[in-house]
């Protein structure tokens, strides 16, 4: 195989990657506008979607062992496809987390949420926001935009805990919220995990380009 042909499989590894990104993005964005707005149809199209996820990641995971299995790539190349690998793995996973998401809303049924949502949304939106930045680093193989992917984890987790004590709040002023409000809890979760998904994407970018294993905030880059 030329080189020109090598790279033309990688590009097409790394667009179906993308096409996937974009797919679990969607996903997100649904099952939290779903929750918001109490929309139990759109919550179950959320649910069926996520097969069509899971067998993206395995046509992506089948042509990355092909390529390793046929071509010998070596080097940068090697090191490409085992990030793409390793990606597309969180992908899933996140989009798992969307579908949780949309199990919630569905668990909750015709009932209105505890209170209207305002930062269970807000998580949403930088947690897709990390998810797009951490792709486009990818793209662009720039170490310094993974960084601040990396940095704005915090953000999320603040978020996160801001929600926990408002619920916690709601549950101890009156039990009879628990249910409701522990829903609200575990979608919380879910978008918490989805960013720190999105900070493992930043972390194999940084692997790719330096060549170093190194988790988020433990060394520079």
């Amino acid at each position: 195989m030329t080189r020109r042909e090598l790279d033309q499989k990688l590009k097409d590894l790394q667009d179906n990657m993308l096409l996937m990104g974009s797919m679990v993005e969607k996903a997100i964005e649904k099952s939290v506008e779903a929750l918001k707005n109490r929309d139990l149809q759109l919550s179950r199209k959320v649910v069926e979607d996520d097969t069509i996820v899971d067998k993206k990641r395995l046509e992506i995971e089948e042509k990355c062992i092909q390529t390793i299995a046929t071509q010998e790539p070596v080097a940068s190349d090697l090191r490409f496809i085992i990030a793409i690998i390793n990606i597309i793995v969180d992908l899933e996973r996140m989009a798992d987390h969307a579908e949780g998401i949309a199990k919630i809303s569905l668990m909750i049924g015709d009932q209105p949420t505890l209170k209207p949502l305002v930062d269970i949304p807000r998580m949403a939106q930088r947690a897709n926001d990390m998810l797009r930045r951490s792709l486009d680093a990818l793209v662009s193989r720039d170490v310094e935009a993974a960084g601040k992917v990396c940095a704005d984890d915090d953000e999320v987790d603040q978020l996160y805990d801001q929600v926990y004590r408002e619920l916690l709040t709601f549950m101890l002023q009156d039990p009879r919220t628990i249910d409701r409000a522990t829903h609200l809890l575990w979608a919380a979760h879910n978008l918490e995990r989805i960013a720190d998904r999105a900070t493992n994407i930043a972390e194999r970018v940084i692997f790719l380009v330096t060549g170093k294993m190194t988790e988020c905030g433990t060394s520079k880059y």
